[in-house]
């Protein structure tokens, strides 16, 4: 069955499409391909591949003439080519099933996902996309895939901290977190949509998470959802201590695992209770459409500052060395909590480090890190953000840091 398995592929996206193509035009003009043809397409692609480059042209070429003739006899009544279009997407998805069949099917999937929604994205490019919008996505697209492939990878100055692609991959991070965030608000609403956007943005990086929270804290309708958010993105970071510890040490996972729970769970519990009662009194609707998406001055602000932050865990690390290990480590927990506690890890794996000397490392990893986001809530959003924020995260460490002492007690 092995050797037929490109052909069924192509024949099941050929139909999967065709049916598509067929259904869309069932109450509308007639077309010159339905379900059958596509299906046949597909499998002739792959035949094709299976005879030879030279042989894929020659198909290819009597696809296009077969399509030709086929829009002359149709496009009176049905001028567009989008029919065509997926014809020849088709007859290249079969040709690509007998070199990788997986990739083949992802791809026809997402082309009839594209082709489904018609009416939708016609509807948000006419009405729904503003022009604001549409230079924000321009310049993230620009920053993400134009300017970050250019810039160098490794690292100059002092420790080689200095590495303009990794710094400007934090600025794209962040941007790219406010567009998530954007997105979220228009299709959730502003408090639901703020929540999501926390707890995606909390696994990427919590502290640019925060930094995006401060500044949507600046709607008053959205206060309140936004801290939520916030801290809903340091409760992701406790989950991913544990998704981390797992795989970089599981003896050091087993012991962080009530304290990490203990986190998520108090910090998650202080997010619900805090929105709770304001939901009902937040819920009139912010219409956040042609608001500035991408602004990049905070974004390159707070990648210097976490950049600094970096420069500093190094800097600690050359001058302590073994000797203040974890006092290194708590500094590297001022850039990424994360970075530090895989550090730790990764020291206590080398017998560097005890265990109980790994639990106080990555207890004082988080801590620094957790003192960062309430100084970058302060700092982005204001004293009222950074209050309501700090209160809820700083009781919540405080539980995790409880956990972590029972551990570190019996260990």
């Amino acid at each position: 069955m092995g050797h037929l398995a490109p052909y069924l592929y192509a024949l099941s996206i050929g139909l999967l499409i065709g049916f598509e193509r067929e259904r869309s035009h069932s109450n509308g003009p007639g077309q010159a391909f339905g379900v059958r043809t596509f299906a046949l397409i597909a499998l002739v692609g792959s035949l094709a591949a299976s005879a030879g480059g030279s042989i894929v042209a020659v198909a290819m070429a009597g696809v296009v003439a077969l399509l030709v003739v086929g829009y002359r006899r149709t496009s009176k009544a049905d001028p567009g080519t989008t029919t065509e279009v997926a014809a020849i997407a088709t007859f290249l998805l079969g040709v690509l099933c007998y070199h990788d069949s997986s990739l083949a099917a992802a791809l026809g999937i997402g082309i009839v996902a594209l082709l489904m929604n018609k009416g939708r994205l016609h509807r948000f490019v006419s009405d729904g996309l503003s022009d604001a919008e549409m230079d924000d996505a321009i310049k993230f697209l620009i920053g993400a895939f134009v300017i970050l492939p250019l810039l160098p990878r490794h690292g100059v100055g002092p420790f080689d901290i200095l590495n303009p692609s990794k710094i400007w991959l934090l600025v794209v991070v962040l941007t790219g977190i406010s567009w998530v965030g954007y997105i979220a608000v228009r299709t959730l609403g502003p408090q639901r949509g703020l929540l999501a956007t926390g707890l995606a943005g909390g696994f990427v990086s919590a502290t640019a998470a925060t930094a995006s929270m401060a500044r949507a804290a600046k709607t008053p309708s959205s206060f309140s959802a936004a801290v939520a958010g916030a801290r809903i993105a340091s409760a992701a970071t406790y989950v991913e201590l544990a998704l981390i510890m797992t795989v970089a040490s599981p003896t050091l996972a087993v012991r962080l695992a009530l304290p990490s729970l203990a986190g998520t769970v108090s910090l998650g519990l202080i997010s619900y209770l805090g929105v709770r009662s304001k939901f009902p009194d937040e819920m009139v609707a912010t219409d956040v459409t042609g608001q500035r998406v991408v602004t990049l001055t905070p974004a390159i602000v707070l990648a210097v500052i976490l950049t600094g932050a970096l420069f500093l865990a190094r800097w600690g690390a050359s001058v302590f060395g073994s000797r203040g290990v974890v006092g290194a480590v708590a500094l590297a927990g001022l850039a990424d909590a994360h970075g530090g506690s895989l550090t730790a890890a990764t020291l206590f794996a080398k017998g560097t480090l005890d265990v109980r000397g790994a639990l106080v490392a990555v207890g004082a990893a988080m801590t620094a890190n957790t003192l960062v986001k309430c100084g970058v809530a302060f700092t982005a959003g204001g004293r009222r953000f950074g209050r309501d924020f700090s209160i809820g995260v700083l009781g919540s460490h405080a539980i995790f840091l409880i956990g972590l002492v029972v551990v570190f007690v019996l260990s």
